[in-house]
């Protein structure tokens, strides 16, 4: 038991030494922006610091929920003494850590010749060097797996998929009879669905598929086959049914973003995204690694030893296959959807032939050693990470000093107000409209709109040009670095009716 222990904590070691090398990587990148100042990104941090004030909040969100992000995000805000920053920068190791605890559980039960620890920590591993690959400051990149570091894109459906998959694995791998796991993969299933339907795209038709395939094999893994499909479906299903309680907070169903009609036009997207990815050298080498990995897949779907083996193997290729397929026919249009294909191809080295090691020694010694090396190497990416979450940003710090020395209320458009509005002192001192200053309610607390009238304006190059209801100038323009603050006291400018 101790040695199982040990290797089960030389893997985690590992994990958290990959999740510090990852993060330090792109908090040192110009994709940092993404996990500190993207006005999409921050929902989660403006819910967590709306909570730990002491208000709950009318939320117009989108038809994501992030209630598990939510969660974590705000328990480590209440615990850390970091800034907003700080915090944002541990999410994103907890977030590697919460994966590799999803792949550790598709790697299976450590029997003779396998070794799954160090197979999981080879899969997380491969993933975190594709984040390495990574640099783009842009949302629409086809640069998937550093969205993984977010707390809004989505990380915990990534998580959700791989748990799916790994209680599938389990269960076919089970010589016991049990409702256990199929009852915990409906839970996970209803969850993840609750918090975004895009679990319904990612895992439950693409693994009911998958497992549709097996009923085809022996009797044995037939029923056990259609247990999972019957979990998988009836969670989802459930967790359908609980979004009709949020109802409120949901702004978008989402159905407004599947246009069948799109379809050439999506094709002609996701082709453009994925032509430019090949530009850089790292995206050639992100892409040939998805490639041979997905390679490797359908290799051992053919020669795999079990059905659990088989399943896992045939998800890390045909999730993705369904998921990009789906995605085109649907008409979508943006590159986040397609996450599955960075995260799935990595599952097909936890299908990999068992292997002995040639001495009992060397597989006590060796993961150690492994884990020791790289908590080291790891470490030194800790001053990295803390150097990039506590830089000044003097520009912001301009903004929100002006904001909470005025005692008034201002305005901004989404992708300018954000970010600001989040250092602030007080948030709702800065209400988010659109260019015609009417109330914009995504991704936000409905309730700032009560102000019905702001003195002041905040526009950056990403501000769309004004068209105020008002013919009322300017009384002081006040320049902090990229933002402009436009001054309207003593006079002020209504806000419209509130639209989303």
């Amino acid at each position: 038991m101790r040695r199982v222990w040990g290797r089960e904590l030389a893997g985690w070691a590992a994990a958290l030494a990959l999740a510090l090398l990852a993060v330090g990587r792109l908090t040192s990148s110009p994709r940092s922006a993404l996990m500190f100042d993207d006005g999409d990104s921050l929902i989660v941090a403006l819910v967590g610091r709306s909570i730990l004030d002491g208000g709950g909040g009318d939320w117009a969100l989108s038809s994501v929920l992030f209630l598990p992000e939510i969660a974590v995000f705000t328990a480590l805000d209440a615990s850390l003494p970091f800034d907003v920053n700080g915090v944002l920068a541990v999410n994103a190791v907890v977030n590697v850590l919460a994966l590799y605890g999803a792949i550790r559980l598709v790697a299976g039960r450590r029997v003779e010749g396998r070794t799954p620890v160090a197979w999981s920590v080879a899969a997380l591993g491969v993933f975190c060097l594709l984040i390495a690959m990574e640099s783009s400051p842009s949302r629409d990149a086809l640069e998937l797996a550093s969205l993984m570091l977010t707390t809004t894109y989505y990380s915990a459906i990534v998580v959700a998929v791989v748990l799916a998959v790994g209680l599938c694995r389990r269960f076919l791998d089970r010589t016991r009879k049990g409702a256990a796991l199929p009852v915990s993969l409906g839970m996970v299933a209803a969850v993840a669905t609750l918090c975004n339907p895009l679990f319904a795209a990612w895992a439950t038709v693409p693994l009911s598929l998958v497992l549709g395939g097996l009923c085809l094999t022996t009797l044995a893994v037939r029923r056990r086959s259609l247990a999972l499909i019957a979990a998988l479906v009836g969670g989802s299903i459930l967790g359908f049914l609980g979004r009709i309680p949020f109802s409120a907070w949901i702004a978008n169903s989402g159905a407004g973003y599947i246009q069948p009609a799109e379809w050439i036009h999506s094709a002609a997207y996701y082709a453009d995204l994925a032509i430019d990815r090949l530009s850089s050298p790292g995206g050639v080498f992100g892409t040939v690694a998805v490639l041979a990995l997905t390679l490797l897949a359908v290799v051992r779907t053919a020669h795999a030893s079990d059905a659990g083996d088989r399943l896992v193997a045939t998800a890390a290729w045909a999730l993705p296959l369904v998921v990009l397929i789906g995605g085109i026919a649907a008409g979508t249009h943006a590159a986040r959807y397609l996450q599955p294909l960075v995260f799935a191809p990595v599952l097909a080295l936890l299908a990999l032939p068992r292997v002995r090691m040639p001495r009992a020694t060397l597989a006590r010694v060796v993961p150690a050693v492994v884990a020791v090396v790289l908590l080291v190497v790891g470490a030194a990416s800790v001053p990295r990470i803390v150097q990039a979450a506590s830089a000044p940003d003097p520009d912001l710090a301009c903004v929100t000093d002006w904001v909470d020395s005025s005692g008034r209320t201002g305005a901004g458009q989404f992708w300018t107000v954000r970010l600001p509005k989040l250092h602030a002192a007080d948030p709702t001192r800065l209400v988010q409209v659109d260019h015609e200053l009417r109330g914009y309610a995504w991704l936000v607390d409905r309730r700032d709109f009560a102000a019905g009238e702001v003195s002041f304006l905040i526009e950056d190059s990403q501000t769309v040009a004004w068209n105020l209801p008002t013919a009322a100038a300017p009384t002081a323009v006040i320049a902090c670095g990229r933002y402009r603050i436009l001054d309207y006291a003593p006079a002020t400018l209504p806000l419209g009716p509130a639209r989303s």
